[in-house]
């Protein structure tokens, strides 16, 4: 836990109250909200999706536009009322003494600039630096939050990155100019375990050295007892519950808090469990829990798997030169093999850039693979054309890691789910639309929200209707990259629910993408290890989780954040070795790997 030097609080908010303009007039979002920072503190904002968490930061920031929201109450920072200040004087306290980390990095990035630029931007404007010192200090921040190749990084743009090194580069810039006041909005949701950890360590660090306060904004109860000396339980707009960490954890006072901390996966819950299992069912006024039906056995017993991978290889060509000629390849994903049953879910964890999500992106052909074989209920994707490839994603959907840039803003979400249904010619529009409502209803929303649009939903919310319109055409198939990495603890447990009832319903098989170690534990039948591009171990989950062999899996699996506080101290030390890139020349052919046998089905790789 940290050490508060100075009880004095850094940001001290009262009676805050915050109003949307809706079409009917304004739209109390927040009610009478009230808490305090102190300096040198950790305090955790959590509560579920749409419960006035970012909105309340966002309003502490003042990022919202006075023509479209009313703010009433009081936001002291540093002895200065915020709301009596200017726009420009406010400005001054943006980036320099206040910085926030934004929850989806894609849309808080500018897609033309590159990244060192970015960075550079907030030191050469609040650090009094020339551009080379500048530079200086946008490589050593890329070091810091563990970039590999922070010199080529530096030149390149944010759609070259994947989601968990787009958020490492949101941190990186927060914490440029070493703020007095850090919001942290879901800073960890796209990072694998270990560089979630790594990251919860640097900034702690920077508390020890520069007193600096954190506002931690997340759903994630085990990153919450991690970090945080003071826990502010939000419901609905309202403050439900403040208390210390400590007490918040063993003897929650609200109903609503007993029942947020109830629906947090724990590793090793399944460690006696043979098949996937359902969260409980919780009513969150009462705080009272239901036993959900149990896992049927729905994995198929037909020897012919329904996805059969064998020596898949993705590269990337990097151009140079005078000539703009191939200097290089990232291997993205190399020589992976694995099979799935129909009613299965096989998992894949990794580090963020290990070659997941391509994967799972090769599968479906959204990039093409070098090398390899792909064979989907015995037809071979790889050799299709673009129409019978299209014709065959019916049967293998995807839902995407970053729900902000895979929904079109332009479009009610209502639009967004009846599309495939309609483009496909599997149904009329009026039943498309029937179906549409109650996708949206069985993925915990309203059916009267189908004609909203993205933006008037919250991270959570829209990946919930991503999951909506994955299910449109009823898959054989679905490939969830992070599917729900950016849900809230009560939500995420509605949607794995959700998605192991289709499962049983429908005998959909799963490729299961994820860095939450605790809930691949609840939903997996097997899990593969990837690390550079490789599976360095797969097998069962009970082999994965209870005898683990391989020394990253090992570290994977210390990573994890118990949600425990009086357990913070007690965490294994991380594997120190430098996240290798898998950038290599042109002319390189990685050695053959050897595989030893664990146990039946059991299988690991030598480590190199």
């Amino acid at each position: 836990m940290n050490t508060i030097k100075n009880t004095a609080p850094v940001l001290s908010v009262k009676d805050l109250t915050v109003k949307f303009r809706s079409g009917k007039g304004w739209t109390q979002v927040v009610h009478d909200v009230a808490f305090d920072v102190n300096i040198g503190e950790t305090v955790a904002l959590v509560g579920e999706s749409g419960s006035g968490k970012s909105v309340s930061a966002m309003t502490i920031m003042g990022l919202f536009p006075n023509t479209q929201s009313i703010s009433t109450g009081l936001i002291n920072f540093n002895g200065h009322d915020l709301n009596a200040l200017s726009a420009e004087e406010r400005r001054a306290f943006r980036g320099r003494d206040m910085a926030m980390i934004f929850q989806e990095p894609m849309t808080s990035l500018n897609p033309v600039h590159t990244i060192g630029a970015q960075i550079s931007e907030a030191l050469l404007l609040h650090c009094d630096m020339n551009w080379q010192e500048a530079r200086t200090e946008t490589l050593r921040l890329l070091d810091r939050v563990r970039i590999p190749d922070a010199n080529r990084r530096f030149e390149e743009y944010p759609h070259t990155l994947s989601g968990g090194m787009r958020q490492r580069i949101m941190i990186a810039m927060a914490l440029a100019s070493r703020p007095k006041l850090l919001i942290a909005d879901e800073p960890t949701t796209a990072l694998d375990v270990t560089i979630q950890a790594q990251i919860l360590s640097l900034i702690k660090e920077l508390q020890d050295e520069d007193d600096m306060s954190v506002l931690f904004i997340t759903h994630d109860m085990g990153v919450v007892a991690e970090i945080s000396d003071k826990t502010v339980v939000m419901h609905h707009g309202r403050v439900v519950e403040e208390n210390d960490t400590e007490q918040i954890f063993s003897a929650p006072q609200k109903p609503y808090t007993q029942a947020l901390l109830s629906a947090v996966p724990r590793l090793g819950s399944m460690a006696q469990a043979v098949l996937p299992k359902r969260f409980p069912i919780i009513n969150h006024v009462t705080g009272e829990t239901k036993a959900p039906r149990e896992t049927r056995n729905t994995i198929s017993a037909e020897p012919q798997p329904l996805l059969d991978v064998q020596g898949l290889t993705t590269r990337f060509n990097l151009s140079g030169g005078f000539f703009n000629r191939t200097v290089g390849r990232v291997h993205a994903v190399e020589n992976v093999s694995f099979q799935l049953k129909a009613g299965e879910t096989l998992a894949l964890v990794g580090e963020s850039g290990c070659g997941k999500s391509t994967t799972g992106r090769s599968i479906l052909r959204l990039v093409e693979p070098m090398k390899g074989e792909i064979k989907f209920n015995g037809t071979d994707i790889l050799s299709l054309d673009q129409q019978s490839m299209r014709a065959k994603r019916q049967q293998m959907q995807m839902i995407f890691q970053d729900p902000a840039s895979s929904l079109n803003p332009k479009r009610n979400v209502g639009a967004s789910i009846i599309e495939p249904l309609l483009a496909n010619n599997l149904a009329s529009y009026e039943k498309a639309w029937q179906k549409a409502e109650d996708l949206l209803e069985r993925v915990g929303l309203q059916a009267s929200m189908f004609e909203r649009y993205p933006h008037e939903f919250s991270g959570g919310q829209r990946q919930r209707i991503c999951i909506a319109r994955a299910l449109a055409l009823n898959p054989q198939m679905i490939v969830a990259d992070e599917a729900v990495s950016a849900l809230d603890v009560s939500v995420k447990a509605q949607v794995i629910n959700l998605m192991l009832d289709l499962q049983d319903e429908m005998n959909i098989a799963y490729l299961f993408i994820s860095h939450d170690m605790a809930v691949v534990e609840r939903v997996s039948h097997r899990v593969a290890v990837m690390y550079l591009g490789e599976i360095v171990e797969i097998g069962p989950r009970s082999a994965i989780f209870n005898n683990p062999q391989h020394p990253y899996t090992k570290m994977l699996l210390e990573a994890v954040p118990v949600p425990d506080p009086e357990r913070r101290q007690l965490r294994s030390p991380l594997l120190t070795k430098e996240l290798m890139s898998p950038i290599r020349s042109k002319s390189y052919e990685p050695p053959m790997r050897n595989f030893i046998t664990a146990a039946e089905d059991h299988y690991y790789m030598e480590w190199v």
